[in-house]
């Protein structure tokens, strides 16, 4: 396989080990159907490809927690029109830049998790300090991007974005892949909505609503994830008014508001009920401000 152009000028006697190189000799090719809006290797790109292994300091937004600056270049989002077509990928670091979002309408594909236990409480998670977009802010279980690669592209029955899913929810919280079988998730619904972060990062995503009723042991990932509680419907009420009286300086996720206050409580009828696949509608994709 060729590599990209800004690899194969790349000046040192090492590989191009940078993540966004790997990610762009590595990835999945399917077929051309897919590959409308395949993006050549931008001027960011060239950039860090023709950087030293060593220079990491040089790198863009160089005072970001390494850790996620290593995704935010080396994942792949899957780019998709309104109509939830896939038409492309770019790295997740472009997918998040409110710049590109608004010069580009770049929309990528998402997943939000909503787990409940036994006893039908939700789990919902702080993100972490280090979160490029919404550090801090109370959340569903896990919010993610299914990514440009063969297993999270399958369309029928949503199943790239459930095995999605399932990856997020061990590199998150820890929960074991056997705890949460993909055949357990039921894709509720999709929305599409846009909410800046704040000047620079923002979202701007078609989301999956999943939702799935497990007891499962959780270890939290202190690089994503700064809190979690489980909740029942009295006690997220009671989140929600103090969010909005801003007490505490709690802030809820604007995806997981949207949800909350468009779909939530009712579909907890169902949770409970165990007729969740009653309120699935796959068809419709809800565009929510």
């Amino acid at each position: 396989m060729s590599l990209p152009l800004s690899c194969r000028f790349f000046k040192s006697t090492k590989p191009c080990v940078p993540p966004v190189c790997a990610s762009l000799t590595h990835r999945y090719r399917p077929s051309s159907s897919l590959l409308l809006r395949c993006r050549p290797p931008s001027s960011l790109t060239a950039r860090l490809c023709l950087s030293t292994p060593t220079a990491m300091g040089d790198l863009p937004d160089a005072a970001m927690d390494a850790v996620q600056r290593r995704l935010m270049f080396e994942d792949e989002c899957i780019l998709v029109d309104e109509n939830d077509r896939v038409v492309g990928h770019d790295s997740k670091y472009n997918c998040h830049l409110m710049e590109k979002i608004e010069s580009e309408n770049l929309l990528h594909r998402a997943f939000s998790v909503f787990l409940f236990n036994s006893k039908y409480e939700l789990l919902l998670q702080q993100r972490s300090a280090t979160k490029v977009t919404f550090p801090l802010v109370w959340t569903n279980t896990c919010c993610s991007h299914p990514l440009y690669r063969e297993s999270e592209l399958i369309e029928d029955h949503a199943l790239g974005v459930r095995n999605a899913a399932q990856r997020k929810l061990l590199d998150e919280l820890g929960i074991a892949a056997e705890d949460v079988p993909v055949d357990q998730f039921i894709p509720l619904g999709r929305m599409l909505y846009k909410a800046p972060s704040d000047g620079k990062w923002g979202e701007h995503e078609l989301d999956y609503l999943l939702f799935m009723v497990r007891d499962v042991a959780v270890h939290p990932n202190p690089d994503e994830v700064a809190d979690i509680k489980y909740v029942n419907r009295e006690q997220l009420k009671e989140l929600l008014k103090k969010a909005d009286a801003g007490g505490e300086g709690l802030k809820l996720s604007p995806w997981f508001r949207l949800v909350v206050d468009n779909f939530l409580f009712k579909w907890w009828d169902h949770v409970e009920r165990g007729d969740l696949k009653e309120v699935a509608d796959m068809k419709t994709i809800h565009k929510l401000t």
